[in-house]
């Protein structure tokens, strides 16, 4: 037994230190692949941009659309949280309480899909970047490691894939369709979306303009 247990508190402080080191050096250099885009069978196009050369926009609209307290939450967002539960109790459509912080977490250092440990790992690295980091850096993690469509990641590459031009000229509806298609992007158009999604992404368009007069993005550029 104590064998066993030197060996599990080795593999702890190892995790760790681990962890740590890597959430310090992702601070400082761009993230040069993730998990996801490694098992991608479609393999992966992507261009990673800092925050100066991503159009403000593009911030704004994944603010409105995926995590609209991303300012001033601590990395969870528990009044969502308990909002999706409830409603997914109630049987109505699924629907996620991550913020964008998680999402990040997720993305850049764990894989896709559920299940209670992978969770936890996630809550324990959203905790890591939220201390380590600047909301500023997680938002440009985030809009250069995200899936934005099929073998395309990162908001440089979806512009140009979409838009025929780079990611630092984005109008509010273009954010917008990009932003709105982040949940699924593999499923969601951006182009030329029709029904419930060219609505959803004109309502996020037009929140661009609230996110930009309430100053909701200002952690992002203090």
């Amino acid at each position: 037994m104590f064998r066993f247990l030197q060996i599990l508190t080795a593999i702890v402080a190892t995790f760790i230190g681990l962890s740590l080191f890597l959430t310090i050096l992702w601070r400082f250099v761009p993230v040069p692949v993730t998990m996801t885009m490694a098992l991608d069978e479609n393999g992966y196009a992507r261009e990673w941009r800092g925050l100066d050369d991503i159009d403000r926009n593009m911030v704004r609209a994944v603010i409105a659309a995926e995590d609209q307290n991303f300012c001033e939450h601590d990395g969870f967002d528990y009044a969502a949280m308990q909002a999706a539960m409830e409603n997914n109790l109630k049987g109505k459509k699924l629907r996620g309480g991550s913020t964008i912080s998680q999402q990040t977490a997720k993305n850049v250092f764990l894989w896709q899909g559920g299940g209670f440990f992978r969770k936890g790992l996630e809550a324990w690295f959203t905790v890591l970047i939220e201390n380590l980091w600047t909301k500023r850096r997680i938002m440009e993690v985030y809009l250069n490691v995200a899936e934005t469509g099929i073998g395309t990641y990162g908001v440089e590459a979806g512009s140009l894939r979409y838009f025929g031009h780079s990611a630092d000229r984005l109008t509010p509806s273009e954010a917008a369709r990009m932003a709105v298609a982040l949940p699924s992007p593999k499923k969601r158009e951006v182009k030329n979306p029709q029904g419930w999604l060219r609505r959803h992404g004109d309502r996020m368009a037009r929140s661009v303009g609230t996110m930009a007069r309430e100053g909701l993005d200002a952690c992002v550029y203090n």
